[in-house]
């Protein structure tokens, strides 16, 4: 779908005919360094356009970020504290100390942090630094999502029906439950991203709903209040980028659809819409705007919707920053969000007014995310051994991280968003599932194969997406791509993990020396797969290389997988580093391969999917005592908030027993079968690590009925 080269829309008033407000008289100011108040990949970006706006930069940085990629790229360097965000990213005193230490004379907060909390930009307003984004009064009214429920009610704004009172007593939320009727959706009342949000099915689970919702809001927003909203099967996700200045001009630049969600996050995001017609896009982009200036609203904002499957949308909230998916947006309309933020936050007038917006064409966005999706998008951390990035035509990346870096516990786990514009939906798609494959993430388990399994699906191709998309298509969604030429993917990554261990940097010699030559060098990988609770476990049964050197720089390798056996005539062509380009039975090949600080070898053929792999040593393993199947571990490192047993107590299979909060989000740890909690090893408030035994459940002591 081609979008149309300009869509005015009619309600929306354009600086001609605007009041002029006093604010409007008042010359612009010169912002001249920009303290960024965040990190990752959206502290790298708003960097860059400031440098290419002739701005300094200043960033910030914790303990767990002293060597980040964000602090490298800016000109300036502050540290704010320890690793844990409530000590560092979230300290408001520290960062607005910061800012006039190195004589910064405006802020922008990028998203998540503090880019929504009004006292923060209270804060930077009272020490006299200008604050990039919305006024305090707007951010408070639009962070509390109940108050903005009943603001955009009373405004004729339709909203999804539910409850939104001051009251938060559990009683009270059971009767407006039985109101509202199930399934539901609790939702934290200052929350965002997904945190503090659950689906209810049924009336029983409600309690533990909410117990929940509270646990996980208060630790991210310091505010455990909740509301209800019917949950309206399978809708898609639209939200409306706007834009107001301090003159009372208020556009909007096109929606985005980010129905391909997990844990409520988007992961998936596009413009325009496929669901959209012309008069749908009308009125919601109307809607938007009225919602825009019925604040009085400045600075970049996101106005989001759900569009119900029978045509009607709703009002969902405001998100008072920049969004994740901002640059689909860019590519689209040509446009910089962050020198338009900048601009307004200087006083000038928005660029453009709504009919001068041009869109063209199509645009998708990925989150590249260090997480496992088929263990219930588990969270991953560690070393980056290798991170290479795609420079295709229409490929834009927006990436926090270098080789070497680490995904630390303590934040977000996205790593980068690749995103691909196109002349249609179908070349962007196609161009974005390519970069993806180009992608190059070793050392840390992620999501680019599942993302590219998602771009690739026919009903994603055919644009029938809602928010329901990943979680209905999830036994799709975990198959892994077809075998390359006779060799499997696995045999062809322990081939080439085979060939970097006996290959020579210098020629394609094997280093490995042997009195008989007529015997080959034979090499043992295990690949590896999840265990349940505790990370990742060799599979049986192993894959074995021989390799029995020819002429030259040839090779007769023979893979044997279980019963199967194939052999095959191989020459290293060149050898760089981790990458390999191999003929192999007359096909020419790219490879990359590299063992990781964590003893893995991960390899990669041409633009398939990783492969995991152990070396297996030729020498005896020791013996070792098996370990227990009792022992349950964390499977991530964390903090333990909350215990739900007790030593001696009865629980049956799905039982919860402990929540660990790790990245920003709840994770339960269930029982994982029936019987009795033995023993308990870790305490709420203790910090984890990965593997590190949580309890014991004894099996043979089952409850009885």
């Amino acid at each position: 779908m081609t979008r149309t080269p300009s869509r005015p829309t009619a309600s929306t008033t354009t600086p001609a005919t605007m009041p002029q407000p006093a604010s409007a008289r008042t010359a612009p100011r010169m912002i001249r360094k920009v303290l960024v108040a965040n990190r990752g990949e959206i502290a790298c970006r708003i960097t860059r356009t400031c440098r290419a706006m002739g701005i300094a930069t200043v960033a910030v940085y914790s303990d767990a970020d002293v060597n980040a990629r964000h602090v490298r790229e800016a000109d300036e360097a502050v540290h704010i504290g320890e690793s844990a965000a409530s000590a560092s990213y979230l300290n408001i005193p520290t960062l607005i100390t910061a800012a006039k230490r190195t004589g910064s004379d405006a802020i922008h907060p990028g998203y998540g942090f503090l880019a929504e909390r009004a006292e923060f930009a209270a804060a930077c307003r009272d020490a006299g630094i200008t604050f990039i984004g919305p006024s305090p009064e707007v951010i408070a009214r639009m962070g509390d999502k109940s108050a903005a429920r009943r603001l955009m009610s009373a405004a004729g704004v339709r909203v999804v029906p539910g409850y939104d009172d001051a009251v938060q007593s559990d009683n009270r939320l059971m009767a407006a439950a039985r109101e509202i009727g199930f399934p539901l959706l609790v939702k934290a009342v200052a929350g965002g991203g997904g945190k503090g949000m659950r689906i209810v099915e049924r009336e029983r689970d409600l309690q533990e709903a909410l117990a929940a919702a509270r646990r996980e809001a208060r630790s991210a927003f310091s505010d455990a209040r909740l509301l209800l909203e019917r949950l309206i099967r399978e809708p898609r996700h639209i939200e409306f980028q706007i834009f107001g200045d301090a003159q009372g001009h208020i556009i909007h630049l096109g929606e985005r659809e980010c129905s391909i969600q997990r844990r409520h996050q988007k992961v998936i995001e596009e413009t325009p819409s496929v669901a959209l017609t012309p008069e749908l896009r009308e009125k919601m982009g109307e809607a938007a705007v009225m919602v825009g200036r019925r604040l009085g609203y400045t600075n970049a904002g996101t106005v989001e919707f759900i569009l119900a499957p029978d045509g009607q949308f709703y009002f969902l909230e405001v998100n008072t920053r920049l969004q994740v998916e901002h640059p689909v947006t860019e590519l689209v309309t040509g446009l910089d969000l962050v020198r338009w933020q900048i601009q307004v936050a200087e006083g000038h007038s928005l660029p453009l007014m709504q009919e001068q917006v041009m869109f063209n064409g199509h645009a998708v966005e990925a989150r590249v995310y260090a997480e496992d999706p088929a263990q219930g998008y588990l969270p991953a951390t560690g070393t980056l051994a290798l991170w290479r990035e795609p420079h295709n035509v229409g490929v834009r990346v927006d990436a926090g991280v270098s080789t070497g870096d680490v995904i630390p516990i303590y934040y977000d786990p996205m790593v980068a968003k690749i995103s691909a514009h196109g002349v249609d939906r179908t070349e962007a798609v196609r161009r974005l599932e390519r970069a993806l494959g180009q992608t190059l993430l070793f050392g840390v388990r992620n999501n680019i194969a599942f993302l590219r399994r998602v771009l690739l699906h026919p009903e994603f191709v055919a644009g029938e997406t809602n928010t329901a998309f990943l979680e209905r298509h999830a036994a799709d969604l975990e198959k892994t791509s077809v075998d390359e030429i006779e060799l499997s993917a696995q045999e062809m990554a322990a081939l080439a993990c085979a060939l970097q261990r006996n290959v020579n940097d210098e020629s394609a010699s094997l280093a490995g020396w042997r009195n008989n030559r007529n015997r080959p060098l034979i090499e043992r990988f295990s690949p590896l797969e999840i265990s349940s609770g505790s990370g990742y476990s060799p599979r049986n049964p192993p894959v074995e290389v021989q390799l029995l050197p020819g002429a030259g720089q040839t090779f007769a390798a023979t893979t044997i997988d279980g019963e199967r056996a194939h052999s095959v005539s191989v020459r290293v062509v060149e050898r760089k580093g981790p990458d390999l380009t191999l003929i192999a039975d007359g096909l020419r090949l790219h490879l990359t391969a590299m063992e990781t600080s964590a003893g893995e070898w991960w390899a990669q053929l041409g633009e398939g999917e990783s492969i995991v792999l152990r070396w297996i040593s030729p020498l005896p393993e020791p013996d070792v005592r098996a370990k227990s199947g009792d022992s349950l571990a964390a499977p991530m490192p964390g903090q333990v908030i909350a215990l739900l047993v007790t030593e001696g107590q009865a629980v049956r299979a799905g039982d919860p027993l402990v929540i660990l909060e790790a990245m920003k989000m709840e994770h339960t740890i269930r029982a994982p079968h029936d019987g009795v909690v033995a023993a308990i090893h870790a305490r709420p408030g203790t910090q984890v690590t990965a593997s590190a035994v949580l309890l014991d459940v004894r099996q043979e002591a089952t409850r009885k009925p």
